[in-house]
């Protein structure tokens, strides 16, 4: 008698294990057993694939409950959208999109300032940017991340295609090493409040403070430099003397300089200066070498404020 009792409670144990395996599929489980690999890429190394650890996100933590799309009601001939859908002509509004997106990524700092910034402004949602299905998003390698930046960015494109740029067609850099996408305080989603705090993170050598400083340097490094890139070199604006001169007035050095109001430009004069040389190639910055600034303590030989060594 009681070896049958033991099997019957055995056989009802066995029977509620089984019917347990036997269920039918609840929540992101249920996704997969119609959206497979046939119409999904491979994304299961990403931190979005399907994980049987519950804190990893999962269909449902995007795309919503959905449970018309996932059980088809009755007497309709079309399974209706899932709760928000990220691409598609019912493709929900940007903002609900990247809502669903910060409602796990809303701890880092970089993200803070997304509301209000020009991409969420622009009507851009996170995976205007970012490939969500798929194991490598192109925009978080270096190599890759300018080619996504590059689908609106066209003029910047350009302009790195240029002699002298910064070494991002190289791949040493990425768009995000000055801008944070994300949002910034700074101009152009610059990553520091300022361009110059920018640029500084790099170039600190040019930071200062210098005894006598160059105003439009500290002003913003934009006035005289194209950061994405130009056909004069150091990424300037344009070649010295005409960069030079936006600002400054000719001048004659020595008696020598047909800019000052001399007649003509000659190659030689009576005082051995040549006259080509001084106005052309580095122009200016043969003698007023120290552009970003002079620390110079002389008063009288050289005087300082003009910036030479």
């Amino acid at each position: 008698m009681q070896i049958k009792r033991f099997l019957a409670v055995a056989g009802l144990c066995l029977a509620g294990l089984m019917g347990q395996a036997w269920a039918a599929p609840e929540g992101a489980a249920l996704c997969v057993t119609c959206h497979d690999e046939e119409d999904l890429p491979d994304m299961s190394k990403s931190a979005h694939g399907f994980s049987a650890d519950k804190r990893v996100p999962d269909c449902i933590t995007c795309h919503g409950p959905s449970p018309t799309h996932a059980k088809k009601p009755t007497g309709v001939s079309e399974r209706p959208h899932p709760d928000r859908l990220f691409k598609g002509p019912s493709i929900a509004p940007a903002t609900e999109r990247s809502a669903a997106c910060l409602s796990c990524h809303n701890k880092d700092p970089k993200r803070a300032l997304w509301s209000g910034s020009q991409h969420d402004n622009a009507d851009l949602a996170c995976n205007s940017c970012h490939k969500i299905h798929a194991n490598r998003d192109k925009v978080l390698a270096k190599a890759t991340q300018t080619d996504v930046c590059f689908t609106c960015h066209k003029e910047q494109r350009a302009q790195l295609n240029k002699p002298s740029h910064h070494p991002i067609p190289e791949g040493k850099m990425t768009c995000s090493d000055c801008h944070n996408v994300h949002g910034s305080a700074g101009p152009k989603l610059a990553k520091r409040d300022s361009t110059n705090a920018t640029c500084y993170s790099c170039h600190a050598e040019q930071r200062g403070p210098f005894v006598h400083p160059h105003e439009p340097v500290g002003e913003d490094c934009a006035n005289c430099h194209n950061a994405h890139g130009s056909t004069v070199a150091g990424m300037l604006k344009a070649r010295a003397p005409i960069l030079c001169q936006q600002c400054h007035t000719p001048h004659v050095a020595g008696g020598v300089g047909a800019l000052g109001g001399q007649a003509g430009v000659s190659s030689s004069n009576a005082t051995g200066k040549n006259v080509v040389n001084l106005w052309q190639g580095r122009s200016c910055l043969n003698c007023h070498t120290q552009v970003h600034g002079s620390n110079n303590p002389s008063v009288t030989n050289p005087t300082p404020q003009f910036l030479v060594r």
